[in-house]
């Protein structure tokens, strides 16, 4: 019999890392925690071993010295972190807000659940260590939340595991995965996190390769094929977006592409520019493109020839992350008419090899481009 899909929709989504609405008070009985391990166990393992051991800390001096090597550990520079930005209305405020508070107070928290499994990670790529554990301690995290608990998934104190492993007796050749602090929530009004749409970070047939619509057959352009390349760099977005933004830069690399110029009086949503390209089999040809994404330091996007009914879709998106930023760049081909169209209107039996040539070929230029821009801003050419 199928599951009522809505319930668990709603557990799937809503299960998060609670930190502030962890109930410090409230005591959690033993045989609840067990009934989640039973459940957390019928996760499957690498080789099918049944290498997983779950550790359950409750008693307070042993709380309070796993404590301090958390805040040891890590713990103290997230409260330190947390109490600089404060009231700033820094972008990762609320988050080391949080993590400062669980590591102010890991030693109050009802039960604290250490997830180890038998083995050492050897490189070997065998199965049976991270493997075997990840899933299982997701599945405890989920049957916590079923029952009106919650945890948080932290990895802090594996910066200190060996003195970790003394203070828990853990033997030679354990592994520590995850600690999981346990106790009830406070309220259960838990909503899904802000997320991309799995159709921006999902690729099909090959690395990169992206449609618009669902797919039921061979890809053809009323499918809305396109590309999405990604490089991590080492700098801040303000650091980047004058690379993005520069409509003369895919100059430096491309052999094809001859420069850009505006014909706007300035850059900015609704503005116009003019690439040249040259090809030996196609000689020299312009395309005029329009922006229709701009936002200093996160978005440049434009449709070339049309606005409305583009021969393709270009856009460059700065992701911030923790000491780097992520440089995205999205390319969708159509749909409107365009020398692809052409091709594709004299070979239509071909439609779907045309669209994955042309898919190879921008992406191996796309790569070239957020590759280069990498290596400017991090100065290594």
């Amino acid at each position: 019999m199928a599951f009522p899909t809505d319930e668990t929709d709603r557990l799937l989504s809503t299960t998060r890392s609670v930190r502030r609405r962890l109930d410090l008070e409230r005591d959690v009985p033993e045989d609840l925690i067990l009934d989640c391990i039973d459940l957390a166990e019928q996760a499957p393992t690498g080789g099918n071993q049944t290498s997983r051991r779950w550790l359950v800390i409750r008693d307070p001096e042993t709380k309070r010295q796993l404590a301090d090597l958390y805040r040891e550990a890590g713990g103290d520079w997230i409260i330190g972190n947390a109490d600089r930005v404060s009231g700033t209305g820094h972008r990762s405020e609320r988050t080391l807000d949080s993590g400062a508070h669980l590591a102010r107070n890991l030693q109050h928290v009802p039960a604290i659940v250490l997830v180890t499994i038998y083995g050492e990670h050897d490189g070997s790529g065998r199965p049976g260590l991270f493997d075997s554990v990840i899933q299982a301690a997701w599945s405890f995290c989920l049957a916590l939340r079923s029952r009106g608990l919650g945890s948080a998934w932290t990895t802090l104190h594996l910066s200190a595991a060996d003195r970790v492993a003394d203070l828990l007796d853990l033997p030679a050749g354990v592994t520590q995965i995850v600690l999981l602090p346990v106790a009830w929530t406070i309220g259960d009004d838990f909503r899904p996190a802000p997320r991309r749409p799995a159709r921006e970070i999902t690729w099909f047939d090959r690395w990169g390769r992206t449609t618009q619509r669902p797919v039921t057959g061979p890809v053809t352009l009323a499918d809305g094929p396109g590309v999405t390349v990604e490089v991590d760099v080492k700098a801040p977005p303000a650091d980047v977006w004058p690379y993005i933004s520069d409509i003369e830069l895919p100059a430096r690399f491309s052999d094809e592409f001859q420069g850009s110029e505006w014909l706007s009086d300035t850059p900015g949503m609704g503005a116009t520019f003019v690439g040249r390209n040259r090809r030996d089999d196609l000689g020299d040809w312009e395309v005029t493109c329009h922006v229709v994404g701009y936002e200093e330091n996160r978005v440049f996007a434009w449709n070339s020839v049309d606005a409305g009914d583009p021969a393709a879709q270009w856009r460059f998106e700065l992701i911030p992350l923790a000491g780097s930023t992520r440089l995205r760049f999205e390319m969708v081909l159509g749909p409107g008419p365009s020398g692809l169209t052409m091709i594709i209107g004299q070979m239509p039996d071909m439609e779907a090899k045309i669209i994955a040539n042309r898919q190879k070929e921008q992406a191996a230029n796309m790569r070239r481009c957020v590759e280069g821009i990498r290596d400017l801003v991090e100065g290594r050419s």
